[in-house]
């Protein structure tokens, strides 16, 4: 691994081999520079077909060491990392980390000011604490699912984006960073609970204030932001494909309408009159199918009427505005985001492809952690793989 960079350089993080928001976390720390190892387990997680390694691209940016951690020394390889490490990151159900000589206690009486990250859908306590579930589970129980969808149809599941990775990923992440400024000015570590249920309700603050004043309270799909709205949807053009248009403030409503033709049409002159909506929406939907979505686009690309195209996975990194940011980038031939969110004076490195979980690697992430004798004593008791 080469020296890292990043605002996050310096900063260690031993991560606890799991699936979902724990990994992508991890990415999100070593992509801004911080040094991240993966205490991984001998055999892979049941989520299916397995995929390839440089497809798994949540693993990117870090070393693994495969162990298993029933084995004594392989626990005490663990607690070794540990003792170096600024936080840790782990999403096992409740009470498993403590049942392998791994948990908070035992880890901070080691390393007071460890910071300690915990990643469960949810929670660490409650009447569910101890079940299973995923993603569309700890948004269902929210509200937010049931507040995503259209008129009259199920609610939509938005992939995994909003449980997984947006409450639980990145609510991980910021919990980390900030216990680790904490334990910077106290010498005090702590225990991070970052619960998926907590995450997105804490993302559903403004909806929440919004039904609270009864300004989003009505059946799903019936309201401002959920496609209730003809100016803040998506519409099918001539070729079968999408744009969305957004032009919530009145300015960009008037010069959408101008552009379309539409802007002394009865049923668009009253933005707000919600009762009209519905049949604004036809109006609109008969206009968009007039034309192909590139056509659209190059009519309204780049104007105030927030247009754009909807874009799939193969087209989106082709586009001038991601290409000239280099938002999306291509590692070894895998197509990826770039680091995020961007710095002036350190700014991250391009993305290492996840490594394969080899003993080459192993050791030379192991040497970012502890002198070489340590590492061959681990390895000549079959710590690690």
């Amino acid at each position: 691994m080469k020296t890292r960079c990043g605002p996050l350089a310096g900063i260690k993080v031993v991560e606890i081999a799991g699936i979902g928001p724990g990994p992508l976390a991890a990415m999100f720390l070593a992509d801004l520079g911080a040094t991240v190892i993966r205490v991984d387990r001998c055999q892979p997680a049941d989520l299916g077909v397995p995929r390839p390694v440089q497809y798994d691209l949540g693993l990117r940016n870090r070393k693994s060491i495969r162990v298993d951690l029933k084995q004594p020394a392989a626990v005490e390889l663990a607690l070794a990392l540990i003792d170096e490490a600024d936080a840790l990151i782990e999403g096992f159900r409740p009470g498993v980390m403590e049942r392998l000589g791994l948990g908070p206690d035992a880890c901070l009486a080691r390393n007071p000011r460890l910071v300690y990250g915990r990643v469960t859908g949810w929670g660490q306590d409650g009447p569910l604490a101890q079940v299973a579930g995923h993603d569309l589970n700890y948004i269902a129980l929210t509200g937010a699912l049931n507040a995503m969808g259209r008129a009259g149809q199920p609610p939509t599941m938005p992939l995994n984006l909003l449980g997984d990775y947006a409450g639980g990923s990145l609510y991980l992440a910021f919990g980390l960073l900030a216990g680790i400024l904490q334990a910077r000015i106290s010498g005090a570590g702590q225990v991070v609970d970052a619960a998926m249920v907590d995450g997105v309700a804490s993302l559903a603050t403004v909806a929440l204030g919004l039904h609270a004043a009864g300004m989003a309270n009505g059946p799903r799909g019936t309201n401002l932001l959920d496609s209730g709205a003809h100016f803040y949807d998506v519409y099918e053009c001539a070729d079968g494909k999408y744009v969305a248009v957004a032009p919530i403030e009145q300015k960009f409503y008037r010069q959408l309408l101008e552009r379309l033709a539409l802007a002394d049409h009865p049923l668009l002159r009253d933005q707000m009159n919600r009762a009209q909506w519905p049949q604004a929406k036809q109006v609109l939907a008969a206009k968009f199918r007039e034309r192909t979505r590139d056509a659209w686009t190059e009519l309204l690309g780049g104007l105030d009427v927030c247009f754009s195209p909807v874009l799939d996975f193969d087209e989106a990194p082709r586009h001038p505005h991601l290409r000239e940011r280099g938002t999306l980038v291509e590692i070894d031939g895998v197509v990826q985001p770039a680091p995020g969110p961007r710095y002036s004076r350190t700014p991250a490195a391009p993305p290492e492809p996840p490594a394969a979980p080899t003993t080459e690697n192993a050791v030379s992430a192991l040497r970012d952690w502890l002198p070489d004798a340590r590492i061959q004593a681990y390895r000549a008791a079959d710590a690690f793989i």
